[in-house]
């Protein structure tokens, strides 16, 4: 990076907002190309990264680019990609079109496939995988609160580019294989729509056998499907894939000590998935069950909870009535009218 060039966030939105919050406490230029909910909030009391670590901190709205103006790409030396599965391939557009050719795009998405668009529609350009551990909330008036632990990991590059944008606070690591990463945390995400089904905190999700005997399920048919592709996932946490759903069925209290020493989860954190289904917006479902229910059929195997959950996902965004409220037992075998009380 060239000093005083921006850091680009493409699509701030929780994530983006929080990592280009940290960006500029640590004494970067960022540039946040924002909707005009966010803008409007941002302008009004600035920029507010919080953490469930008690870091809280308020840069003000003079301190970083802000505009729904992709023009504020125009300097950027590195771009950081955090929209939506989804808007990969419109984002990529416009990244072609505002920023310099020799700006590096980091992709800090969830999902296995954003990256490989990011490259086809920007030939030529320098683009990296990167995988973000952590769940961020948006409590509005410019809040954006990082709710679990975890650091940054980008595929490392001969300019070192994690290295480059780590700061206090916000760490990020190289790693050789992004790919087996990816994959890793896509396991881990296939708790997003359950979460988001449950309509509870993460952590209160978590602490109930029942709901972590549906996570074990969702995480064997991910892994039969990855091994029937070849694929060797890389969790995000020290515990190894094939070790997590044992470990999810384990009774409460063991299970209580397990996360504690693994990874750290604000009472009030959700996932994003909730967060979409609350606000009406499209989830991305079809990144992370809807991969496992595709390998699935192709390779002639049986993933019937991940296919029951894609569906009852796509009802809820039809239905645009926020989070159903269902318990497990609604999920194998009821309807989501069952937990509204219909």
């Amino acid at each position: 990076m060239v000093s005083g060039q921006a850091i680009g966030i493409a699509g701030a939105g929780s994530i983006g907002c929080f990592v280009g919050g940290m960006l500029a406490v640590g004494g970067r230029r960022v540039a946040l190309l924002a909707r005009p909910r966010v803008i409007a909030e941002i302008e009004a009391g600035g920029l507010r990264p919080t953490s469930f670590e008690g870091f809280d901190r308020t840069i003000p709205r003079d301190q970083i680019v802000l505009s729904e103006n992709p023009s504020v790409f125009a300097d950027a030396a590195v771009v950081l990609v955090t929209v939506k599965s989804a808007d990969t391939a419109a984002m990529a557009d416009v990244i072609a079109r505002h920023a310099p050719s020799d700006a590096v795009i980091v992709s800090l998405q969830n999902g296995v496939g954003n990256t490989a668009v990011l490259r086809n529609i920007l030939p030529g350009r320098r683009v990296l995988g990167g995988m973000v551990p952590f769940n961020v909330i948006a409590l509005g008036d410019g809040r954006f609160h990082r709710a679990t632990s975890g650091d940054i990991v980008i595929e490392r590059d001969e300019a070192r580019i994690a290295e480059t944008l780590s700061v206090p606070g916000l760490a990020m690591r190289p790693t050789d294989n992004i790919d087996g990463v990816q994959w890793g945390k896509l396991l881990l995400n296939l708790n997003n729509a359950l979460n988001a089904l449950a309509d509870l905190p993460l952590r209160t999700q978590l602490g109930m056998r029942s709901w972590r005997r549906m996570f074990a399920e969702q995480l064997a048919e991910g892994l039969a499907a990855m091994q029937a592709e070849g694929i060797k996932p890389v969790s995000p946490t020290p515990i190894p894939p094939a070790w997590m759903p044992p470990l999810l069925r384990l009774p409460d209290p063991i299970f209580e000590l397990l996360l504690g020493r693994t990874m750290k989860i604000d009472p009030e954190a959700r996932s994003s998935m909730w967060e979409d289904l609350q606000h009406g917006r499209r989830t991305e479902v079809d990144y992370l069950q809807g991969v496992i229910t595709e390998i699935a059929a192709r390779r002639g195997l049986k993933a019937p909870l991940s296919r029951r959950i894609v569906d009852l996902i796509r009802q809820a965004e039809r239905e645009a009535k926020g989070s159903p409220g269902l318990t497990p037992e609604q999920i194998r075998f009821g309807s989501e009218r069952e937990g509204r009380g219909e």
